[in-house]
């Protein structure tokens, strides 16, 4: 069942919305749903489950994944819920687990009914810190907090400034998918963090700042779409770059990773401030696409290719399709749940097409994606190319070693691989900066 929560997962990482629930409650069933496995009661441990998991995942199985958990760590010795986090219509409650022979932590998601709607192996958690990149020289540069955006639903920001340069270039970083903090912190890696620290090595500053949804859950309780998720802050950090002290005014530039990368063109069509924009690993196809591609890419790599199996990842493509809605009816509300996301953000983001918008820009694009990318491919660097390859004010360049990350990597892997730091690749901040003080 761990890898077979297709849905679920995207939905821990696509969705922000919360709803009002009694965290002490749902500790209490986490722990509570633990005990009675130790206690090998697996009737009363499946009756924790909402209809659909019963019948996904039988008493029967259940049985056999826990003994399978005690073959490889050992006799289980303690369980407790130690973090919660409202995701979309579910609430992710983390458990720690000890062993005899080991640690592995788990997540149940569970609905409003506070029943459990599924269940997964938390990733290891990385014993190695993460480490400053090498070219990152801390001589050259300073970094200060602020906060963007209006008063009352302000967000922390770094500003990081090179030292003894006039009329530098200002980057903006533009997050992607998920809640996140500002320096895009995922695993053991921390790319903003990285790229700041570079770029501002060779003269440029930046602005990064904490993603609304991480801070804000509460305010994604009604229905949005991408402008209030990411446009209106990445607006405000433009106009945050555009008064930097020591900054060229007319040289901010939009780095976008990932889902940053696809609204990027939509952020330099509606801000004059925008000389440029970098599209990082961005998708160039529809964001049901991607989920899909994605789904298809794990079912692959888990090798199991049962009928059972199969019958998860074609049950999760016909999720996904439901995603694909250009328009609100009479049975799609603009607040109907799809993937976790109200259907008014799909609808939204159906229809805009982010190819056409930076195909008809004038200002600077850079086009980078990674080659052991495994969450956008290079089908959607090949859609960039041959809609901008002839355009002179782009430039497009693969990179076969980088991940989603944009760190050198000698396989495309899973999830797991974020766990193991790797800063972002010194060629490619090189790149970047060599572009970005190119007239």
């Amino acid at each position: 069942m761990m890898k077979r929560s297709i849905l679920f997962v995207i939905a821990l990482l696509f969705t922000t919305t919360a709803f009002s629930q009694n965290v002490i409650q749902l500790f209490n069933s986490a722990n509570d749903f633990f005990k009675v496995l130790q206690e090998e009661k697996f009737n009363d441990a499946h009756a924790f489950f909402d209809d659909t998991l019963k019948t996904k995942l039988s008493e029967e199985n259940l049985k056999k994944l826990w003994f399978d958990i005690g073959t490889k760590y050992g006799k289980p010795e303690s369980f407790d819920a130690i973090q919660s986090k409202a995701q979309g219509q579910f609430f992710a409650v983390t458990v720690e687990g000890k062993f005899a022979n080991g640690a592995q932590n788990f997540i149940l998601g569970f609905n409003k009914a506070q029943k459990i709607v599924g269940i997964f192996l938390a990733p290891a958690k990385s014993n190695v810190a993460y480490a400053k990149p090498v070219y990152a020289d801390t001589n050259l540069y300073s970094e200060k907090q602020v906060y963007v955006g209006v008063a009352g639903k302000q967000l922390a920001a770094i500003v990081t400034t090179p030292k003894n340069v006039k009329n530098f270039p200002m980057v903006v970083f533009v997050h992607g998918s998920g809640p996140s903090d500002m320096d895009e912190t995922i695993g053991a890696n921390k790319p903003f963090k990285d790229l700041a620290g570079g770029l501002a090595s060779k003269g440029i500053g930046s602005v990064r700042y904490v993603k609304r949804t991480l801070v804000y859950p509460n305010e994604f309780s009604k229905p949005y779409t991408v402008k209030e998720e990411v446009l209106d802050d990445a607006a405000a950090a433009i106009v945050a770059a555009k008064a930097v002290m020591g900054a060229n005014p007319k040289s901010i530039y939009v780095f976008g990773h990932s889902l940053g990368g696809m609204l990027a063109p939509k952020l330099a069509a509606t801000s004059p401030d925008v000389a440029g924009i970098i599209l990082a690993a961005a998708p160039a196809r529809k964001l049901s696409d991607i989920i899909a591609e994605q789904n298809k890419y794990m079912f692959d790599l888990s090798k199991d290719t049962t009928a059972e199996n199969k019958k998860y990842l074609d049950d999760a493509i016909v999720q996904i399709n439901k995603s694909r809605i250009t328009q609100l009816g009479t049975t799609i509300k603009p607040d109907s749940s799809i993937l976790g996301l109200p259907a008014k953000y799909w609808v939204d983001l159906n229809t805009y097409n982010q190819v056409n918008t930076a195909k008809s820009l004038t200002k600077k694009i850079y086009v980078l994606q990674g080659g052991n990318d495994f969450q956008v491919s290079k089908t959607d660097f090949d859609l960039w190319n041959s809609a901008l390859s002839k355009k002179k004010n782009v430039t497009l360049k693969y990179y076969p070693d980088l991940n989603h990350l944009l760190s050198p990597q000698t396989e495309k892997g899973s999830m797991g691989q974020y766990q193991t730091p790797v800063n972002v690749a010194e060629g490619l901040v090189n790149d970047l900066a060599v572009w970005i003080k190119a007239k």
